[in-house]
């Protein structure tokens, strides 16, 4: 008789591991999701400055027109961006071309000392400040979810939940290169 409770008793712990790493896999996968929503919120607010930006820089710069035309482009490829990956790809095409704006804005004296284009430029790089935040957040929460699910035992049981590998939000190489202007 005694087996029988044995046998009985590991079925009932598998269980209570089985239950207890899909509900951290559950907790943790909506912390991802939380967090990606955090970035989409500092990305609209972002793409919502962009307009105000790009229309005080043209008042300066009018012979500037393919540097207004690729943040127009590169905004509207963030906001029409689904997923990781293509956000990913929209938000360094986005920054390059900002990198770009501002490196002309630097060969304006007049626009630099302008106040709606300081007070605009400092609102950007506050929203650039929370993306970078929300990016961290993002990629801790992929970190700790990609963990949990990696490690032995988990790996294990992970494919019969249907959850899979979360993807990081990466800073694209580009990115980290200093802007080159020529007139």
């Amino acid at each position: 008789m005694q087996p029988i409770y044995i046998v009985i008793g590991l079925i009932v712990l598998l269980g209570l591991y089985l239950m207890g790493t899909y509900n951290r896999l559950v907790v943790l996968l909506n912390r991802i999701k939380e967090a990606w929503s955090g970035i989409e919120v500092q990305l609209k607010r972002r793409t919502d400055l962009i307009p105000n930006l790009v229309s005080t820089v043209k008042g300066y710069a009018k012979h500037e027109k393919s540097v207004f035309e690729n943040v127009t482009k590169a905004r509207s490829a963030v906001m029409s961006a689904q997923g990781v990956k293509e956000t990913q790809e929209a938000e360094n095409m986005l920054s390059g071309a900002l990198k770009s704006l501002f490196a002309v804005a630097e060969s304006y004296p007049d626009l630099k000392a302008n106040t709606n284009f300081q007070d605009l430029q400092k609102e950007l790089a506050d929203t650039e400040d929370k993306i970078a935040y929300s990016r961290q957040f993002y990629n801790s929460n992929v970190l700790s979810f990609n963990n949990t699910a990696k490690l032995f035992p988990n790996n294990l049981f992970v494919p019969l939940f249907g959850f899979k590998e979360q993807e990081f939000f990466d800073v694209d190489e580009k990115e980290t290169q200093p802007v080159k202007v020529d007139f």
